[in-house]
């Protein structure tokens, strides 16, 4: 079928427009399918314009409905509000925006799907990860409590009229989750913007000031969430200094960035969390907070550089570029993460990355030539990080890498294979083949109509 050229109109629906990987990839998308020639409206139930990604508000039209529902009732309920806030916005397209929409693309939340079917657009859903896998079930009473919302998903997401996972992996936990699905989802892996991290730093930006440092630096980048198995980049770093001479630990640190939003208890839970194991393994640390708390004036600059970690709690996209050029290894300790953007940025940016050997990472990460796959072991992922940090003093026969010839292969390498204008190329395919096929159907009930 020839491609149509046509400039269609698409809606996403994503139920909180913060920082993280799914944002990142559904803004990712939004920008791709603009760049493309299309209309773009963005639907979101929460948007915090001190804690969201720079198009959003520069770029894209976003618009906010239902944020005055609850996120949960007195902590609890948290699914049961989603999917609420979620009726909510579907409603309100049903019955405001029925035809206005050529494609739909929603993820994250599958209840959207049944009410958004009932307007005239195709349904692109993007599954990150199963919402069922994800889910905490440690009591009879959790396991009973999700039975309905597990069958709902299920059912949701069969209705999609094309399905999109981010991984290999994804796709094969996909199959298993939702074994009444027929559809089998094509694999679309998120792509990187790598203009934004060609930008110039911003030297004047005060935000930089509290993070300059001559030390070594570990990085970790991801959401302040358990799941994120952020405690485990801490143990790194106690087995790492058993490796270390004195004169070489003294002069390494590690950043603990991350999204952080003062709103959601497990982000503010899991910091508390965190300062804890630092300190029982005998760790200092300071904490940089979000710009919007004040709470920065305040801070010795003396104590942040001689702390031996920094829990960075939100960043800007000029601070996230900053701390890509200026470290020296980023560590990623998700198990089974879905896909995991942040390598492939690390990459981008010639910053080498250590991560656990399972899930998305497998099929981003060259051993040995981008960085390392790791068992989920501290004492493993400490002979990594000293492999790259030393190379030279290093005795490892097991982790090998050549960090002069590193940084161009993987900017080479990510382009290649997650390069903005080839994900740019391949979702303008996929949402045109989508439109399409639907208007042959359309004219196909027409004819048979007319006989």
């Amino acid at each position: 079928m020839e491609s149509t050229s046509k400039s269609l109109n698409i809606a996403f629906v994503h139920p909180d427009l913060g920082i993280g990987g799914a944002e990142r990839l559904v803004v990712d998308s939004a920008m791709a399918l603009k760049n493309s020639g299309h209309q773009i409206t963005m639907y979101t139930s929460h948007h915090d314009k001190t804690h969201c990604f720079k198009e959003t508000l520069d770029d894209l039209n976003v618009v906010v409905l239902g944020d005055f529902l609850p996120q949960s009732i007195f902590g609890y309920g948290h699914i049961l509000c989603s999917i609420l806030r979620g009726f909510y916005l579907s409603i309100y397209l049903l019955f405001n925006k029925r035809n206005d929409y050529d494609i739909i693309f929603a993820d994250q939340l599958a209840t959207y799907i049944p009410i958004l079917k009932l307007t005239k657009a195709k349904i692109l859903f993007y599954c990150h990860f199963p919402d069922k896998n994800l889910a905490t079930r440690n009591s009879a009473i959790k396991k009973l409590y999700r039975i309905p919302f597990d069958c709902l998903e299920e059912v949701s997401t069969d209705l999609a009229d094309k399905i999109l996972v981010n991984s290999q992996f994804t796709r094969s936990i996909f199959k298993e989750s939702f074994k009444r699905i027929d559809i089998v989802p094509d694999v679309l892996y998120p792509g990187i913007n790598t203009e934004q991290y060609e930008k110039k730093i911003d030297e004047t930006d005060k935000g930089l000031d509290l993070l300059r440092s001559e030390k070594i630096t570990l990085l970790s980048i991801n959401r302040f969430e358990r799941k994120k198995n952020l405690e485990l980049t801490i143990k790194i770093l106690k087995e790492l200094k058993s490796k270390c001479t004195d004169d070489e630990f003294k002069n390494i640190r590690l950043v603990i960035a991350g999204g952080y939003d003062l709103i959601n208890p497990e982000n503010v839970e899991y910091h508390k969390e965190l300062e804890e194991v630092a300190k029982v393994n005998e760790f200092t640390y300071q904490t940089i907070w979000p710009e919007s708390t004040k709470k920065n004036e305040s801070l010795d600059k003396e104590a942040i550089q001689n702390a031996n970690i920094v829990f960075l709690l939100s960043f800007s996209e000029n601070q996230r570029t900053f701390l890509l050029h200026h470290c020296n290894c980023l560590i990623y300790t998700p198990t089974n993460e879905h896909f995991g953007i942040v390598p492939v940025e690390s990459m981008y940016s010639g910053l080498p990355v250590i991560a656990i050997n399972s899930g998305g990472p497998k099929e981003s990460i060259v051993h040995g030539k981008t960085g390392f796959l790791c068992p989920e072991d501290e004492k493993e992922l400490a002979e990594a990080a000293y492999a790259i940090l030393f190379p030279t003093q290093s005795t490892s026969t097991k982790y090998q890498i050549d960090m002069k010839a590193m940084p161009s292969y993987a900017k080479e390498y990510v382009i290649n294979k997650f390069g903005f204008e080839q994900f740019k190329k391949s979702l303008n395919a996929i949402v045109t083949e989508l439109y399409e096929e639907g208007q042959k159907k359309k004219q196909e009930k027409e004819n048979k109509k007319e006989l």
